[in-house]
């Protein structure tokens, strides 16, 4: 992303840090949507999980060894991306340090260990969808213009990824097979430049097109046929991959776009920007014309206020809930936002962090959610089903 977007430190990282561990309960505490303290929960526990003190009793909704989880002691600055595995087992964060973390979800949290191989801070990643459980592969992207697939769970290196000329903001996955590949990334960086990957077969690109602009956000159609892209213009383009043209373009947001998530469905499209909102959009081929009265452009769905962006110019992410129902953003506040995609309801922040929350993620399976933050730190937790 551009000098002028995002802050960069003098240097990406020191030498990576010993293991962390997961703190059997972090100190949080919901805040409601009206901000009515009287309706907070806190719950704290010590690691030992001797000196335990309950406010207030929570009804369990996940898995989870406890309700929230503070994963900590893995990075040693900003961490900027978090995903969990398609199984759900796994969590994978990448940060500033130059490394990327591995998780387990259940039971004592442990941490797998760091992944190294970028020589600067990294800045994106994505698990394979096509991979098997067992050998799951997981895709990261970093400022010092390469991509990597690994092996997530041996640490082992199976294919650097060159192409770009610069820092490289996002990178995505194909939902199945695309034009005779299994699997195709995306990549798009500050170069302006959006590239395909047939990561299998080659570290080449397979193919790419150029933007003319920092690109900070790509996404695949539910068909892989189409691209979605934003970045510095302020808007979405979808790229028809045979020609390399735009079919559409989603129009509305008012500063940088950040994220680009396609829903469950594969019908609607969320986006942060750097305007303080979340959008949903109806990315279907052949979307209806807008009902009478409709507000806004012509496939905006919803418009969800209050994303807090912070100072520092970061790219905050967000995710879609499995069903479809509910997405959340991170924020440049320290809190994780979560709306009701049906009404546009703010239905609660969820706080805990001391420093911006770049990424979130949603477990595929339950309603857990998983937060990384400027703090060096992630946070796992259930929320409402």
């Amino acid at each position: 992303m551009a000098d002028t977007k995002r802050k960069e430190p003098d240097s990406y990282g020191a030498a990576a840090p010993a293991r962390g561990n997961g703190t059997a309960l972090a100190k949080r505490a919901r805040q409601e949507a009206d901000g009515d303290a009287g309706q907070q929960v806190a719950i704290s526990s010590a690691a030992n999980g001797k000196d335990k003190g309950l406010i207030r009793s929570v009804r369990r909704t996940s898995s989870l060894a406890a309700p929230i989880l503070a994963l900590t002691g893995a990075h040693g600055a900003e961490v900027l991306d978090v995903a969990f595995s398609p199984d759900g087992a796994y969590i994978a964060a990448c940060s500033i340090d130059r490394t990327i973390s591995l998780w387990t979800t259940y039971g004592e949290n442990s941490n797998l260990g760091l992944l190294a191989g970028h020589s600067k801070a990294v800045t994106s990643l994505c698990w394979s969808r096509q991979a098997p459980s067992h050998t799951p592969r997981l895709f990261t992207a970093s400022a010092d213009a390469t991509l990597i697939v690994w092996d997530a769970l041996n640490g082992q290196k199976l294919r650097r990824l060159r192409g770009h000329h610069g820092i490289i903001n996002a990178v995505a996955v194909s939902r199945g097979p695309v034009r005779g590949a299994a699997e195709l990334l995306v990549s798009g960086g500050d170069d302006g430049n959006v590239m395909l990957w047939d990561w299998e077969n080659s570290g080449k690109p397979r193919d790419s097109f150029k933007v003319g602009y920092p690109v900070t956000a790509v996404e695949f159609s539910e068909d892989g046929s189409q691209v979605y892209v934003g970045g510095l213009d302020n808007e979405i383009h979808v790229y028809e991959l045979a020609k390399k043209e735009i079919v559409f373009s989603l129009r509305g947001h008012t500063d940088t776009v950040l994220c680009a998530r396609l829903s469950p469905s594969g019908t609607q499209l969320l986006s942060t920007s750097a305007d303080g909102t979340v959008r949903l959009w109806d990315v279907r081929p052949f979307a209806p014309e807008p009902a009478p009265g409709h507000v806004g452009a012509p496939r905006l769905i919803r418009t969800l206020a209050g994303l807090p962006i912070g100072f520092e110019q970061v790219l905050i992410r967000g995710a879609w809930a499995p069903d479809g129902r509910r997405v959340i953003a991170g924020g440049g506040d320290g809190t994780m936002s979560l709306w009701n995609t049906e009404t546009g309801e703010l239905v609660y922040k969820l706080p805990g962090h001391k420093g911006s929350v770049p990424s979130v993620a949603y477990h595929p399976k339950e309603p857990i959610v998983v937060s990384c933050s400027f703090d060096m730190s992630l946070i796992l937790g259930e929320v409402e089903p």
